[in-house]
């Protein structure tokens, strides 16, 4: 009788060839023959390294790497797009700070800055600061007691350079109910650079910029007694000639007259206390 062949006893039959690239079977025998059953593989679970596990970020990296807080900045800023202030502080804080931004942990406000990493504010070019315009005069009515205002954005620009440019300001008028008018410039403000320096990459640039600004604060033109001050006298001159029809600006707009018209005045104009 013979017996039946497994792949071990013929090299040269297909299943012993399979058997070393295919997975394991498992002989199911039947009446007449024996059938193979494929049992499918399981991969193993991939080995997740402990650093990859606690945060991709590790201070020992980003210490040996990025050696000053300028360094470390950019690198955040360049992976995160989020600007940190770590310039003055705790070794070890700015780098606990860095890690946790780039693990992205919420880290405290006061860490972050806002201003680009990577450029250098000594090769800016310094901008002095907006001064507060002059105080309102305080012999004028509160505003509540206007009577009526004209504005004009078309008088001389104050400075000399800008004047000579033919620039304009912007100038509002105030007459109250006692007679009193005043003037204000609003502006506009614009930059002017001055002086010339040579940077470290050989450019030009100025010194420093600084504003030109017209503004005035509310100021007195006219009293309540109807006289002028020194300023209010040119600028009167000045309104006079820029005509309205018949007359000008200074007399139609700016020192305008009001008179309440009602019955009782029609009928009696005698009494004032109508």
């Amino acid at each position: 009788m013979q017996k039946n062949q497994t792949p071990t006893d013929n090299p040269w039959d297909t299943p012993a060839e399979v058997k070393q690239e295919a997975p394991a079977k498992s002989p199911k025998k039947t009446k007449n023959k024996t059938e193979w059953i494929v049992t499918p593989e399981v991969a193993p679970a991939p080995v997740v390294p402990a650093a990859t596990l606690a945060g991709e970020y590790d201070m020992d990296g980003l210490m040996t790497d990025f050696p000053t807080a300028t360094d470390l900045e950019r690198f955040v800023y360049d992976e995160t797009g989020i600007v940190l202030q770590l310039k003055g502080r705790a070794n070890k804080l700015k780098y606990q700070v860095a890690m946790d931004v780039l693990n992205g942990v919420e880290v405290d406000p006061k860490f972050i800055g806002g201003d680009n990493p990577y450029i250098d504010r000594t090769e800016l070019v310094p901008i002095d600061p907006i001064k507060e315009p002059p105080p309102r005069d305080p012999s004028l009515p509160d505003r509540s007691q206007t009577q009526n205002t004209f504005y004009s954005p078309v008088i001389p620009h104050p400075d000399p350079e800008a004047r000579a440019q033919d620039k304009k300001v912007h100038m509002l008028f105030r007459k109250y109910n006692n007679g009193m008018i005043s003037y204000e410039i609003m502006g506009p403000l614009e930059q002017r650079p001055y002086g010339e320096k040579i940077d470290k990459f050989g450019r030009t640039r100025p010194e420093v910029i600084k504003w030109v600004d017209p503004r005035t604060g509310e100021q007195l033109v006219q009293r309540e007694d109807g006289t002028l001050t020194p300023q209010g006298k040119r600028l009167r001159a000045m309104m006079q000639t820029f005509k309205v029809n018949k007359s000008n600006q200074w007399d139609t707009w700016v020192d305008r007259e009001f008179v309440s018209l009602n019955e009782a005045v029609a009928h009696n104009p005698w009494d004032i206390t109508k």
